[in-house]
């Protein structure tokens, strides 16, 4: 039996987040939930805020942690969700709060850029899915609304190239990260000063872009002696939480499409090089980076996000319930053709999600949604024709026929989902792993550290770590 590796995966997702402890030892790896903590964001006045600090805090606590088991930890990766930022001054200190994606601040953004760049042009280097939360709409929203702040900023750090900074002291853009936020040409992978400087953007502002698997460096005295852990190298992996998803499935095959399903449904293939025709624009695909040089090619869903607001407010309004619950209601509703699109705005944060579902399936003609199991199919209904849709769209933009649908993230511990996603698309659903960018966060510092060789490497390693579970469609 040959010595075990250990490594660290902090995995911040847009309502939760945790730190899981990595085994790699013959063959195969095992993970442990170390620390686990909600992610909650705040409204201040009319503004909604990320709790940076507080991430930063429960960071740490899960550092401690690991450093209880006294173990040898190799590295750590941090992946979170994408577009968000924070801004530094010339001294490195941090101002003004991030503020989150959800946001209302960037309404009116890809109209009034699009005045300054035609949006076909923007695509047509970017590739990036229009959605007016995205890096580029934030920054221009915030020189017309934090002009004080946008102009003491000296660089400019996405979520996990902050925490890293936290951590290391060393400034930098970690490439899937930052591809996310629409200031990358995306087909030479490169920061897209000319469009940066039309719109208004000082390039100066971004760091030096690194490459998944690059080791950042060690973690700072201060982080040491706070903490009791040592010797752990920061290694930058696919920092976006969906690249590092799309790198932790076991794809079927090339043909296979992906679906990170979590507060936000990512769909779409694993490509060499991106699609930046006419038609790609006028269906808003993105083109976002992903580890070994290649393409995320996809559509974003909002998610389960609708799902764990019902959830949220049905506690709040009308007693405690559990996700078993709200599947077992939605199973034994007296009408299930109720249905939403949940890309619509008024599901992006409102208040109250109940009232928003019943509101919408009231104005669409569909009548009233009574009780949870029907409100919730009104979601499961809504979500699955959106992946239908997309996997007909990718189809037709990609030329490929689908062979099945690779599942990976939290939303798969839902069967009805799976079940539903496979009878609505018509393809074969491989379910599992449930913590694919834990997954793929590990295979990446794994890969730095020279354990082992390439992404297909570690793919193979994840398939034989873990159970995969095959929905067919009836």
């Amino acid at each position: 039996m040959s010595e075990p590796i250990y490594n660290l995966a902090f995995d911040f997702g847009a309502s939760s987040g945790r730190m899981i402890l990595s085994k790699f030892q013959d063959g195969k790896i095992e993970l442990e939930e170390l620390h686990r903590f909600y992610n909650e964001p705040v409204w201040v006045g009319k503004v909604f805020y990320w709790d940076t600090f507080r991430m930063y805090h429960e960071l740490k606590t899960g550092l401690k942690k690991a450093a209880a088991r006294k173990i040898p930890i190799k590295s750590m990766g941090i992946d979170t969700w994408g577009v968000d930022y924070c801004l530094l001054d010339k001294e490195g200190n941090v101002i003004g709060n991030p503020i989150h994606y959800r946001d209302d601040r960037t309404e009116h953004a890809i109209e009034e850029v699009g005045k300054i760049v035609p949006l076909e042009e923007l695509y047509g280097t970017t590739g990036i899915q229009f959605m007016n939360f995205n890096t580029i709409f934030q920054l221009y929203a915030d020189m017309q609304m934090r002009p004080d702040i946008y102009e003491k900023a000296d660089k400019i750090l996405l979520m996990p190239d902050m925490f890293g900074y936290f951590l290391t002291g060393k400034k930098y853009n970690e490439y899937t990260e930052l591809s996310t936020g629409q200031v990358l040409d995306a087909k030479n992978r490169i920061l897209d000063v000319d469009l940066l400087k039309k719109v208004g953007i000082r390039p100066e502002l971004f760091c030096e872009m690194v490459a998944p698997g690059t080791i950042i460096g060690d973690l700072s005295e201060q982080v040491v002696d706070e903490t009791g852990i040592s010797g752990v190298k920061m290694i930058a992996v696919g920092s976006h939480d969906t690249a590092s998803a799309v790198a932790g499935t076991p794809f079927e095959d090339r043909d296979a499409a992906f679906l990170s399903c979590g507060t936000w449904s990512l769909l779409g293939m694993e490509l060499d090089e991106p699609i930046l025709t006419k038609e790609s624009y006028e269906y808003n695909y993105t083109n976002e980076g992903g580890v070994e040089g290649k393409i995320r090619y996809l559509k974003n869903i909002n998610g389960l996000w609708v799902m764990q607001n019902l959830r949220r407010n049905w506690c709040e309004f009308e007693g405690e319930v559990s996700f078993p619950d709200i599947i077992a209601a939605a199973k034994a509703a007296k009408r299930q053709d109720f249905h939403i699109n949940p890309n619509d705005p008024r599901f992006n944060a409102p208040y109250n999600m109940m009232k928003e579902v019943i509101g919408y399936c009231e104005d669409h003609g569909q009548g009233t949604p009574e009780g949870l199991g029907e409100i919730a199919m009104a979601i499961y209904n809504g979500l699955t024709y959106e992946y239908k849709k997309t996997i007909e769209d990718l189809e037709l933009l990609t030329g490929k026929t689908i062979s099945c649908i690779n599942m990976v993230g939290g939303g798969i511990q839902d069967q009805l989902l799976c079940e539903l996603t496979a009878k609505q698309t018509g393809k074969k659903v491989v379910a599992g792993p449930t913590e694919g960018s834990v997954l793929g966060n590990v295979v990446m510092q794994l890969k730095a550290l020279g354990y082992i060789s390439s992404l297909e490497e570690g793919r193979a390693i994840v398939k034989n770590s873990f159970e995969q579970k095959v929905h067919m469609p009836q």
